[in-house]
């Protein structure tokens, strides 16, 4: 038997705006090398590396003098552009995957299914418009951004929480596990599309 294929994929996407250099391994271990200019984001960003056990490379420079928002949404693009190449026909994977992680007082649940159609229902109501330096509101942007390319349904709710540095954490934990669990193979539908459809 011939080995698996490896799922890995580097993306660039340079606009007016952003410069943005992404690279995936989908069966890492966990590394990240990460410099988005947004101290907070990076550490966001190594939850999906570790608890995804994805090796990611993130290098982003963005218009930071004007705000944050073109680049994490663009971070956002890259990335799903990127998982989407790596993970190719999608043949074997378990497709669906959920997580819900706690963090003290926060609770978040996270679900994500490899469908091929775009969606993103997010539920988080933070309790503070700014963690350090990124502005809550641009982590719908970023999920919005990585469901339209990576192509997947993805469910966001946190459930409780006080602390919005905490609900955040358990968001991007939770998202790290959900992908971990879909892009894991099923060794008992090897090579199969999971799809009634045949395609996804």
């Amino acid at each position: 038997m011939s080995a698996p294929a490896a799922r890995i994929a580097e993306v660039q996407r340079n606009t007016n705006e952003t410069k943005i250099r992404v690279r995936v391994n989908l069966d890492g271990t966990g590394q990240s090398k990460l410099a988005t200019g947004i101290g907070f984001f990076d550490h966001m960003l190594d939850q999906i590396a570790r608890h995804g056990l994805i090796d990611l490379e993130i290098h982003a420079d963005g218009d930071l003098h004007i705000d944050g928002h073109h680049t994490v949404e663009d971070v956002g693009i890259t990335l799903g552009q990127a998982v989407a190449q790596a993970v190719g026909s999608k043949a074997g994977i378990t497709r669906y995957g959920h997580s819900y992680v706690p963090l003290d007082e926060a609770l978040s649940r996270v679900v994500v299914d490899f469908s091929g159609r775009p969606g993103l229902e997010m539920d988080v109501k933070f309790s503070s418009g700014m963690i350090g330096a990124l502005d809550t509101q641009l982590v719908y942007e970023f999920f919005q951004g990585f469901v339209n390319h990576a192509l997947v349904s993805l469910h966001i709710d946190n459930l409780k929480g006080h602390n919005a540095h905490h609900q955040c954490e358990t968001i991007f934990k939770a998202f790290g596990r959900a992908i971990r669990m879909a892009l894991t193979p099923d060794p008992r539908s090897a090579g199969v599309i999971p799809s009634t459809k045949g395609t996804l």
